[in-house]
């Protein structure tokens, strides 16, 4: 293996540790875990259930993270209702093409959210379009608006009733913060909900 890739392998490596060593350190960003579990598990508790959109990368987080909850994370116990907005391809296509791909969550969100659901937006740049339009939709409802976003915030940050920022500015590194912090909610619900210790 030539030099330059061993090099770039050990130096994302070491890049990847202290980022993840600056969030086990910020203590905002653990103020900001704990009262997403807290906010998510008041919506499960209420009968409600929770929302997941984002957009590549994070569409594919938002889809992990419905599925630890309605699934399971580290123990067998009852569903929790929760849903990825981005993996029905004909309602997405449908609705892009219908009203353009700004409206994919949005249209979701004022079709299947009510008063006392929670939305999980995931966007590391803070400025997605489709993510503030489902976000002012759920606003709109009455539904709990929850923001996973980079270290800047960008314009999501202003609809969210919780927003964490992932302390990182390159994509790759906030998604890695972003599910270290969604298994960490996950497990918080989970153990609080079902009486188990953590």
């Amino acid at each position: 293996m030539n030099q330059p890739a061993d090099d770039f392998v050990a130096t994302y490596f070491s890049l990847s540790v202290s980022t993840m060593q600056q969030a086990a350190g910020d203590e905002e960003l653990h103020r900001a875990i704990r009262t997403v579990a807290d906010r998510i598990e008041n919506i499960f508790r209420g009968g409600n259930k929770l929302m997941i959109a984002g957009n590549g990368g994070s569409a594919g987080d938002a889809q992990h993270i419905a599925g630890e909850f309605l699934s399971r994370f580290n123990f067998d116990r009852a569903p929790l209702p929760a849903v990825a907005l981005s993996t029905d391809t004909s309602v997405l296509t449908a609705i892009g093409n219908d009203y353009g791909f700004e409206c994919v969550f949005e249209r979701q969100v004022r079709g299947l959210g009510k008063p006392g659901d929670g939305l999980i937006a995931i966007s590391t740049s803070g400025r997605s379009p489709n993510i503030i339009a489902a976000l002012r939709a759920a606003r709109d409802l009455g539904i709990t608006t929850i923001g996973f976003t980079g270290a800047r915030g960008g314009a999501m940050k202003d609809f969210c009733d919780v927003c964490l920022l992932a302390p990182a500015d390159q994509t790759p590194l906030i998604q890695q913060i972003h599910i270290t912090a969604a298994h960490i909610v996950c497990n918080l619900v989970e153990c609080s909900m079902f009486t188990k210790r953590i």
